[in-house]
């Protein structure tokens, strides 16, 4: 039989997982920071508040991600559904909804998918790997008929001042979706840590016989759980319309692995059982650091898309290998 972790394993891996994202923003920081031609630009506050935007649509993304992820599931769906709710977002201006109903049903948009996502994998038990693939077909082909293959141009709206950057040569004021993203943040991380429906999440995602077992109805808290995710990504929908100002049924391709990544550079365990809020609002920011980093080198598109593949076969490496300490 294996032995126990001793306890100054676990005190090990507790702090690998805390402090771990954190050492790896400091270090892609520092990477960009060498060169000295790009390092006065880098470092500016103007390029911070541009990296701090650009984190916003992912990270929102990330909370529902976590979420899913700490349960042990997956959603393949998020970028197809982040292009249908913001098609869904302009086409409602578009009809003369006003900015604050656009902006609720938006989002519901994305808890409904969500929680159709959770009723098919809860209810028939089918593998959510699967299920979400074939939504985010789905959803892709529906907002390319709504949008008629094309862009929707929202009329000028307060959505749209969401993501504006104020006086772009200094940090702030920061965009409200900054604000936003940092307060659903801590209200997710109070929601994990501190309630029912939190520790039933990681008991989920642990062991999700046991949990069963031990009385906790997991179909349902499923359902609940892709359903919250589902409401998280139509807020990054509805980020994503005010970054555009337009609905793209193109936009995001792609985004569902970048926000796959920032959870699992944050920490959080393909396998389930483990995983925090503040570790992928942190690999967020890694992620959004990197694109900007390589941006700034001058780096092509196609480098910056190898860079983030090695990081993400990086961070699962270390999550394998922090497990089989853990063992």
């Amino acid at each position: 039989m294996p032995e126990d972790p001793s306890p100054s394993s676990v005190r090990w891996s507790k702090l690998l997982n805390t402090f771990g994202p954190f050492l790896g923003l400091m270090l892609v920081i520092a990477l960009f920071s060498l060169n000295a031609e790009v390092r006065p630009f880098f470092l500016s506050g103007s390029n911070f508040k541009i990296i701090l935007t650009q984190t916003v649509i992912v990270a929102i993304g990330a909370l529902g991600m976590t979420l899913i992820i700490v349960s042990g599931g997956i959603d393949l769906s998020v970028g197809s559904v982040v292009a249908l709710t913001s098609v869904t977002g302009a086409l409602l201006l578009m009809e003369q909804f006003s900015a604050t109903q656009a902006a609720i049903l938006t989002i519901l948009t994305g808890g409904v998918i969500g929680l159709l996502n959770g009723s098919v994998i809860a209810g028939l038990r089918m593998l959510p790997f699967i299920v979400t693939l074939g939504m985010m077909g789905i959803a892709r082909g529906v907002a390319k008929w709504m949008a008629k293959n094309q862009t929707v141009n929202a009329p000028d709206n307060p959505i749209n001042k969401l993501m504006e950057l104020e006086d772009p040569t200094q940090l702030f004021p920061l965009p409200h979706g900054v604000w936003i993203a940092v307060g659903l943040a801590l209200a997710t991380s109070v929601l994990l840590k501190h309630t029912v429906f939190g520790r039933y999440v990681f008991a989920i995602g642990s062991n999700e016989a046991t949990a069963r077992l031990c009385g906790i109805r997991v179909r349902l808290v499923k359902v609940g759980i892709y359903g919250l995710a589902g409401l998280f990504i139509g807020t990054s929908g509805l980020m994503q319309l005010s970054r555009l100002t337009q609905g793209d049924p193109t936009v995001a391709a792609g985004l569902e692995l970048d926000i796959i990544a920032a959870v699992v550079i944050g920490g959080a365990s393909l396998n389930g059982g483990t995983g925090s809020i503040l570790g992928s609002m942190i690999g967020a920011l890694i992620m959004a650091v990197l694109r900007n980093g390589t941006n700034q080198m001058g780096w092509r598109t196609y480098t910056q898309e190898i860079i983030i593949g090695i990081v993400i076969i990086i961070a699962v490496g270390v999550d394998k290998l922090r497990q089989r300490r853990n063992t």
